[in-house]
């Protein structure tokens, strides 16, 4: 089961979050038949807006992480809860490119590094608080780690790791992220450098070990305590009704331009490929509902009329 474990150390001074999240890219991948590449990209963001929302401490809050950096894979968009559960995509999930000098999947190629990280809170008020940066590496880790330090003034490390099996599906995927709070020693900084400089691979260590060994090796040499822990999973909020809303909001004109066409109108969900079918008299309910008078319902699939 995909979990978020939360923990302390140095009095407080030290917060780290790691979410164990194979299964969530596992579906990810499964529901837009990723290339590894894409695989990976979208692993990464998803793990990053988990461990970010999880972090939120409004119930109805949601998160979204957004990256473009002008690559062949296009925008990558990860979307979560307060309660750390997500969904995504991204533009091009079919791109794939060759492998890194040093064997590993090319994710800031595939993403580019000629753009922003847009991350978006809505806490319930009228606008969402937004917040971006520009790309460091396109590696999504490093980024959301110059994002959390630039614009939230948070000095923090984010490690995100998304290992692709010969199969295509997800062996390992997964992250942390370890913030300092106000008023911590700076020695403390020279010890989380030199434990993450020097632990394991993520992905070896969340293959063999576990999630729980990311804290021993980050945190090594310190005492920690957990805090909290929560199961995540891929989770879409779509629903028929959700559809119908978005069909509401568009224009009227285009709303008659699909009547016209008198075929049933197919919409699918970004996040989860659902598909919602909706017929001509469904659509006539719609725009009827929307312009607030009755719309001429002639039956133009009728070939004969």
């Amino acid at each position: 089961m995909d979990k978020i474990i939360r923990a302390t150390a140095a009095d407080g001074f030290i917060k780290m979050a790691v979410i164990n999240a194979r299964d969530i890219v596992q579906r990810a991948h499964e529901i837009h038949c990723t290339s590894p590449t894409a695989s990976a990209a979208l692993g990464r963001s998803l793990c990053a807006a988990s461990l970010m929302g999880e972090m939120m401490k409004e119930e109805k809050a949601s998160l979204t992480l957004r990256i473009n950096g002008g690559g062949p894979i296009g925008s990558v968009v990860a979307v979560s809860d307060s309660g750390g559960n997500v969904r995504g995509y991204v533009g091009n999930p079919a791109v794939d490119l060759p492998l890194r000098g040093d064997g590993k999947l090319d994710v800031g190629g595939a993403v580019g590094r000629a753009g922003m990280l847009t991350v978006s809170r809505d806490i319930g008020l009228k606008e969402p608080y937004i917040g971006s940066t520009e790309l460091v590496s396109g590696e999504i880790a490093e980024d959301v780690t110059a994002y959390l330090l630039e614009s939230e003034q948070v000095p923090s490390a984010c490690a995100l790791g998304v290992l692709v099996d010969t199969d295509m599906s997800i062996k390992a995927a997964g992250g942390f992220i370890v913030q300092l709070m106000p008023g911590a020693d700076s020695a403390l900084i020279d010890t989380l450098e030199e434990n993450i400089f020097t632990m394991d691979q993520l992905t070896t260590i969340l293959t063999e070990d576990g999630e729980e060994e990311l804290f021993r090796q980050v945190l090594k040499g310190l005492e920690y305590h957990e805090v909290g822990r929560v199961a995540v999973e891929y989770r879409c909020y779509c629903s028929r009704e959700r559809v119908e809303e978005a069909l509401s909001c568009i224009e009227l004109s285009e709303l008659e331009d699909m009547i016209a066409q008198g075929q049933e109108v197919k919409v699918s969900c970004q996040f989860c490929d659902r598909v919602y079918g909706f017929s001509t008299e469904q659509l006539h309910d719609i725009a009827e509902s929307k312009c607030g008078t009755a719309v001429n319902r002639s039956d133009n699939s009728d070939p004969g009329m």
